[in-house]
């Protein structure tokens, strides 16, 4: 019997408890690799739920929720083995766990056993890890909740289902997972998988994007385990801004006894990215390098990463646009051409119509109208303001299509000043006050555009120190 088996990575672009968006992303992509002949499939960590449903994982709703959707996805899973995320919840306790679902048939769901509690995470908060080398058994509806009383009664039991530290087989193939964290400790569960046997580890993550990430990732996770461990090897990420806090990469990272097989374009616009690889595990010499596109360098993944996230925030937040204090300086300029940027590459990608659909905007004749839906940018001036700055900002948000005002605010500076001169029975002056003057100048800009902002329905930009003192 040969040893080949067809893996795809499938990160999905996720929101947060949308249900329908969320399971239906996952199903398209569940289709797309069975048209590929794709034997297992690999989907994100809380693939289902969002990584970002945060405090809502402590409720018994939301896992019994996750698994009614668990439960339409796997009516999709003919011919095929699918592995997706979601939260379980025992005994009051929730998990971090991967359902393997082949040919419709529920095998077990493995849980993580590392919580990350570092920078941006805590999970600790939300999940309890799961004991090394444990196993235990659980009972779940086999159909859907009914939603109300008219549809069929409650359904029934399904048969007990294996949950914890299992080791799964298809075709010939033993496969198990690292979830996210797991494969960044010391003691990584594929120390264990590898004494047991395991031919081939999955990872589905939640990691989130940071500069060089990528490249950790598929050097000291996939292609050493790979090495240490013996084995093939699949990362896949979640994909896009979940909810405002993160940013994912969307990586699928492949790789074969010490070998990087494949890695896949990231950040990409559209709500599910595939990668499929053809695995020899007989033979590993045979097995086809994909060749890569994907761009590390550090000036790229930033464009990429922020242009994804302005389009995500956007859509998901479902507000009309952006608005902007364009001071002709650096950082606002940057920020104008960022949202530009996010046209250009969303729109390459999508198509012109579908990214104008996806945002709720009218249709645009090209892709510096769209961003005049989109980008409304205000220079506010005062007499201390220069002609150039002024010029340099009205130039650039007419070069890129945005609509530009102007207006001067030294009546609300010297409204805010006054008052304080009152207070302290004295006048501000520019040799004992230079900080405290320059800084009011500043930030009285902001109540004027956070208004422009409301009435627009839009998201408001802003760069700033805290303070010029900085």
């Amino acid at each position: 019997m040969s040893k080949k088996l067809k893996i795809a990575g499938a990160t999905v672009n996720q929101t947060p408890i949308d249900w329908s968006g969320n399971t239906s992303n996952i199903i398209q992509a569940i289709h797309a690799a069975r048209t590929q002949s794709v034997d297992i499939v690999c989907f994100p960590e809380m693939s289902i739920t969002g990584y970002g449903s945060e405090d809502l994982f402590l409720s018994d709703w939301v896992s019994e929720k996750a698994w009614d959707q668990l439960l339409i996805i796997r009516q999709e899973c003919d011919n095929i083995i699918a592995c997706v995320g979601l939260p379980v919840r025992m005994k009051g306790i929730t998990y971090n766990g991967v359902c393997v679902i082949d040919n419709k048939r529920i095998l077990g769901i493995t849980l993580k056993q590392n919580l990350a509690r570092d920078g941006v995470h805590y999970e600790p908060r939300w999940f309890d890890a799961w004991p090394a080398g444990e196993t235990t058994e659980i009972k779940r509806n086999d159909q859907p909740t009914p939603s109300s009383k008219n549809q069929a009664p409650s359904p029934k039991l399904q048969e007990p289902i294996p949950v914890g530290d299992i080791i799964y087989e298809a075709q010939g193939i033993t496969f198990g997972f690292e979830i996210c964290e797991d494969a960044w400790r010391k003691n990584r569960p594929g120390y264990q998988l590898h004494q047991r046997g395991v031919e081939l580890i999955m990872n589905p993550s939640a990691s989130h994007f940071a500069m060089g990430k990528s490249e950790l990732r598929e050097q000291q996770v996939v292609v050493e385990g790979s090495e240490k461990f013996n084995c093939a090897y699949l990362f896949v990420n979640l994909l896009g801004n979940e909810a405002g806090r993160m940013i994912y990469d969307g990586d699928i990272i492949f790789g074969q006894k010490g070998k990087r097989i494949a890695i896949n374009q990231r950040f990409s616009f559209q709500n599910y990215n595939l990668l499929a690889c053809s695995i020899d595990f007989e033979n590993p010499a045979l097995t086809p390098v994909i060749p890569t596109l994907d761009n590390k360098e550090k000036n790229e993944e930033f464009a990429k990463a922020a242009t994804l996230g302005l389009f995500d925030y956007l859509r998901k937040s479902k507000a009309k646009g952006f608005v902007l204090s364009l001071s002709g300086g650096a950082d606002s300029s940057c920020c104008a051409v960022l949202v530009a940027e996010m046209v250009r590459r969303a729109s390459k990608e999508l198509g012109l119509d579908q990214f104008c659909e996806t945002l709720g905007l009218p249709p645009a004749s090209d892709q510096k109208t769209a961003v005049g839906h989109l980008l409304t940018c205000a220079y506010q001036g005062t007499k201390n303001s220069s002609s150039t700055t002024l010029h340099a900002a009205e130039a650039l948000a007419k070069s890129i299509g945005a609509h530009f005002h102007q207006w001067m605010i030294d009546d609300e500076v010297n409204s805010y000043n006054k008052k304080i001169e009152k207070v302290l029975e004295r006048p501000l002056t520019w040799e004992q006050d230079d900080i405290a003057l320059q800084n009011i100048q500043a930030r009285s800009r902001s109540p004027i555009i956070w208004l422009l902002a409301n009435v627009k329905q839009s998201i408001l930009l802003t760069t700033s120190n805290r303070s010029e003192g900085d």
